[in-house]
């Protein structure tokens, strides 16, 4: 997760079994005695950090947390802006959406990157430098005086942005105890949902009664006191094995990534469908190229043999589906909200709020739902819960009280966090700590991915069924087409979840059959 609450924004108002390896035996191993070496201590984390962290990880968690936040809550809070930021740079405000796309070429250029990076130069260091690249790059939004300006300054803000995501998780599974990894994925979930839903009543309120460059200048105190925090209490961690930098994947992969981003975000505006079309199709063929190259290759920059591994793939796979549904969202309901209820942004605003809310009541009943179920069963039945509460939102109608909206759309966020959740949590169970730096990489940038994606099938759902009933503007037919498509596809995640074995994940959850 990130970029796709500015993308719907902006579509908007276009618009209008036997234990395998991984964190388990190398927590054994230090409580065997197992150390590294003396003259590895410098650059190698102690592989008992982890359980002796557990008095702190919350710290650690909601460290990451914060920095999660300031780049989630910068994405829906600048789209407010768009229109007036426009108006002084005295361009139309079509214009503006190359400075949301400056920032989506930075991420899929530097995500597949970060893992590298920190395991050369650790996560610590890595972590500290994207916050301040990030600020430093807000900063620069904010003093822009053109829109070639604004560009420059949002690609250096998807630099640091592109390193936060993946290398924030890096730091919470290399520092976290295997046991408190639920509790802790649940607390980093939560910048993800509450970001997007304060985001544009906040934009609102500074472009009403400030200035719009101070939605880059709060990043500013955010981010000075997430450097110094992480500065205190983010363990320095790494794993340096030495890997040859891949230059060729790190292009191949770029031009794949960033063409699929663009492709999928301009397919949701109309008019927009060749140049759309051709940009995926140039994605797919530098795809179809990296991954020949990555098969050849010792040390890609994204490892495709960790889809062998089968939680890992399992999560991918199952979470990638369940995305579409979390990508189309922020789309979609506001624009029901606004459109078909006729709501104004800020009633809009405090409705889809509770989305939020739901998301913050699940972070303390993940560990105790997944102890009693396990992974497994938790995910099968909660995952098709959530996905049924999505539909349900398809069928709101004025004549609903409000309090029944409110309440499903909590529901709705406690489900679809919890899912995220697990999803989040199990896809490291198997992985080797060597290799953590590339899944948290790898991971990420599927996420991102799927979220765009999401956007995407949503805004085609809603016009072809905008054109088949004839419509010129949404109603209310229209959107539940839309948000039964999405769903249906997320509902498919069901039968990717029955693979997981029952057992999966058990010494994460304590879960015990």
């Amino acid at each position: 997760m990130s970029v796709h609450q500015r993308l719907a924004l902006l579509s908007a108002r276009s618009f209008l079994r036997p234990r395998r390896r991984g964190l388990a035996s190398i927590n054994a191993e230090a409580r065997d005695g197992i150390v590294p070496a003396a003259d590895n201590l410098a650059t190698t984390p102690d592989l008992g950090a982890g359980e002796r962290s557990s008095g702190n990880y919350r710290t650690i968690a909601l460290i990451v947390a914060c920095a999660l936040f300031m780049e989630f809550l910068d994405a829906t809070v600048l789209a407010t802006a768009l229109p007036t930021m426009a108006r002084d740079f005295g361009v139309s405000a079509p214009s503006m959406s190359v400075a949301l796309t400056a920032y989506l070429l930075a991420l899929a250029i530097f995500i597949p990157a970060s893992g590298t990076a920190a395991d050369r130069f650790g996560a610590r260091l890595v972590f500290r430098a994207a916050i301040l690249l990030f600020v430093g790059g807000s900063i620069a939004c904010g003093l822009a005086p053109s829109l070639e300006a604004i560009v420059a300054a949002r690609f250096v803000q998807g630099m640091g942005g592109a390193m936060m995501i993946p290398v924030g998780r890096l730091v919470l599974l290399r520092s976290v105890a295997k046991r408190d990894m639920v509790s802790a994925m649940s607390w980093l979930l939560v910048p993800a949902l509450i970001g997007p839903i304060i985001g544009p009543p906040l934009g609102g309120f500074i472009v009403t009664y400030l200035d719009w460059r101070w939605i880059f200048w709060i990043n500013l105190p955010i981010g000075v006191l997430g450097v110094v925090l992480v500065s205190l209490f983010i363990p320095d961690v790494r794993e340096d094995v030495g890997r040859r930098f891949d230059g060729i994947g790190f292009l191949l992969s770029g031009v794949s990534l960033g063409c699929l981003l663009f492709g999928f975000e301009m397919s949701s505006r109309p008019g927009e469908g060749r140049v759309a079309a051709l940009l995926v199709a140039i994605g797919l063929v530098f795809g179809a190229l990296y991954i020949r190259h990555a098969r050849r290759h010792v040390a890609p920059i994204l490892d495709l043999s960790l889809m062998r591994i089968e939680t890992f793939r399992l999560s991918v796979i199952g979470g990638s589906l369940t995305r579409i549904t979390q990508g189309a969202h922020p789309f979609l309901l506001p624009l029901m909200m606004q459109l078909g209820f006729g709501f104004t942004a800020a009633q809009s605003g405090s409705i889809t709020v509770a989305t939020a809310i739901g998301s913050l009541g699940m972070k303390g009943a993940a560990q105790r739902v997944l102890r009693r179920f396990g992974f497994r069963r938790a995910l099968l039945v909660l995952g098709v819960l959530a996905t049924l509460g999505y539909a349900l939102v398809g069928l709101f109608r004025p004549g609903w009280p409000v309090p029944l909206m409110f309440a499903v759309l909590v529901a709705c966020g406690f489900l679809m966090s919890f899912q995220f959740t697990a999803y989040n949590t199990i896809a490291y169970d198997e992985i080797e700590k060597q290799r953590m730096s590339q899944a948290t990489a790898f991971y990420s940038t599927f996420q991102q991915l799927m979220l765009s994606l999401g956007i995407c099938i949503g805004a085609i759902a809603l016009r072809v069924a905008m054109t088949l009933h004839g419509d010129a503007r949404p109603r209310f037919a229209d959107f539940t087409v839309a948000f039964w498509t999405v769903t249906a596809i997320s509902l498919t995640a069901v039968l990717v979840n029955r693979r997981f074995d029952p057992e999966a994940g058990a010494e994460i959850s304590g879960h015990e059959s």
